[in-house]
Parts: structure tokens; sequence; C-alpha cells
């Protein structure tokens, strides 16, 4: 499994309608997309609050370059509408899980 991470920087004034169409639009989609095992939107808890991330699992590379393409590594994936919420254009990053459900 793959941990892919989205993490964009939004425009004070359209942080909630950015979260609201990621949460009814963008993430029902993603979790319809071959490979794709969940989701979920998080959103930062600093002072300025705009930053957000969408933290996905992927069954393998393979589901990877399916949906982001032969540049999934460092190609993160929006639509062009997207665009007029961010400061800056989204990054992402990926990772594969060590532990999971550890107990502190």
């Amino acid at each position: 499994m793959i941990v892919r991470i989205w993490a964009g920087q939004v425009l004070a004034s359209r942080i909630e309608e950015f979260c609201v169409l990621l949460t009814t639009q963008v993430i029902p989609q993603l979790g319809r997309t071959d490979g794709c095992l969940g989701g979920e939107l998080l959103r930062s808890v600093t002072e300025d609050g705009h930053r957000v991330l969408v933290v996905s699992r992927w069954r393998d590379e393979a589901a990877l370059r399916g949906y982001a393409g032969p540049m999934w590594r460092i190609r993160p994936v929006w639509s062009e509408g997207e665009l007029c919420y961010l400061a800056h254009p989204p990054v992402v990053t990926h990772f594969t899980s060590i532990a999971t459900h550890a107990t502190l």
C-alpha cells in the first residue's frame, strides 16, 4: 500500500468553500477510482488554518500510475477549477506504511 498526501495552501477567503468541494465531490470521486483504498481530508488547526491535506491510500504503484500518470511521484492531480482556491500550486508526497494503529 502507498499513502499519497496532496497538500494545498488555500486562500483564506475560500477555505470553507474549498473544503465543501473536496468533501462532496473530490473525495467521493477519488474513492471510486480503481486502486484507491480510501482517503480523508485534513485541515490544519493552526491560527491561519488555510492548509489542507488529502490523504489517500493506494493498492500499489500501478494504481497510482493509472490515477496520476507516469509522473505520479511528483505530479499533484487537481482540476482547473480548483486552482482558484489555492494560494500556491499543490504538492504531493508518498509514503509506505510501517506500522498501523500503534498504541502510544
